[in-house]
Formats: structure tokens, sequence, C-alpha cells
């Protein structure tokens, strides 16, 4: 997993081109004005999701991982806790791995990260988390947009 600000992306585009291109296009698009839902970039290769909510309780966190995509979560107004911890074959699953939605839940817990506007997530496969969850001091609404990278845009030497 790797957290930093929109700012500072342009190393991480050495990760890979699905990597590169994901933080190219949160650097080159007004995110907070996109319209919530699914924006194509490279087809289901590579896609924007825009999300519009108010965080979540704690109690309400859900913890998550994928197997054919890396995310690449931004957040563009507001804030919001995100919950990360690394897959192991012991963790016990909440609800068994969905291949139409590419998400398998776990009943787990882990380390807690602020995401403020203009902050970015980078969380691949074995990176375990539960986005969207309310700062302890509360939050307004939230704009995020969740880049979903296909695992065959990985770059084999950082096992990406």
């Amino acid at each position: 997993m790797i957290k930093d600000k929109l700012e500072n992306a342009e190393p991480y585009g050495r990760l890979g081109a699905g990597v590169a291109r994901a933080l190219e296009f949160l650097r080159t698009t007004d995110c907070v004005n996109l319209a919530p839902g699914k924006h194509e970039i490279d087809g289901q290769r590579l896609f924007a999701v825009v999300q519009r909510y108010q965080p979540k309780p704690l109690a309400q966190a859900a913890w998550e991982a994928h197997h054919r995509y890396i995310d690449v979560q931004y957040v563009a107004q507001g804030s919001e806790r995100i919950g990360v911890t690394s897959f192991r074959p012991d963790l016990p699953i909440a609800k068994p791995y969905d291949p139409q939605t590419d998400l398998i839940f776990f009943d787990t817990t882990g380390d807690w990260l602020m995401l403020h506007a203009g902050e970015f997530a980078i969380l691949t496969p074995s990176d375990v988390h539960a986005p969207g969850v309310a700062p302890e001091s509360g939050s307004g609404e939230v704009v995020k947009v969740v880049v979903k990278i296909r695992v065959d845009e990985r770059h084999p030497a950082t096992g990406f």
C-alpha cells in the first residue's frame, strides 16, 4: 500500500504503465466535478469510478480485497479513514470471492490511515482495505475517484 499527495505522484508512474496512466488521469482531470459513476479510460483494463457519499461509521467498516484489479483511491473532496492490512491465508472470510464484482470480504482489523482531499492510496490485491470510514471528528461529503487497473497492467519488477 502506498499513500501520498497527488502533487507527489510522478515517481509512482515507474511502478508500471497502468499506475502511470491512472495517476496521469487524476492529475489532469477535474475530479470534483466528474459525474458519479464509471468513466472508461481504456475499457476494462483501466477505468475510474466516481463516488459521492457521507463516510460511514467505524462499526460499518467492510474489509475487502480484489483479485483482478489494483485500486488507486483518490480523495478529491473531504476526508475519510481507510483501514489497511496485508492479506494472509488465515484471514477469516466474511463473504467469499465474487468474480462478478472482483470482491472478497474479510472479518479482520488493521491500521487506520486518513485520506484528505488531494491524497491517494495505491492498493494491490495483497492489500485488504476498509475504505469510506468517517474520521473520528466527523466529515462532510466525500468525492472519491477509484481508478481500477487490471492486474495484467503490472510491472513485474515491483510485484504489481
